[in-house]
């Protein structure tokens, strides 16, 4: 299984990380995500670009890498 980094410039509060959390764990093949203000690591067969997208789609005004 790969582990994999995110990092996060604009998470303002734990209600950002929690919605950021879900929709990681919510993506297929991911098998957990420890998330926090500045970034997340993220262990599972998801693709770096689709966990990046699920962030992105959350439209919280959060710059993700």
């Amino acid at each position: 299984m790969a582990n994999q980094s995110l990092s996060f410039k604009g998470v303002q509060n734990a209600d950002q990380v929690n919605q950021i959390t879900t929709a990681l764990m919510m993506l297929d093949g991911v098998e957990s995500a420890e998330v926090g203000r500045h970034g997340a690591e993220v262990e599972g067969r998801a693709s770096h670009q689709t966990l990046v997208k699920a962030v992105k789609d959350l439209n919280l005004g959060v710059e993700v890498k």
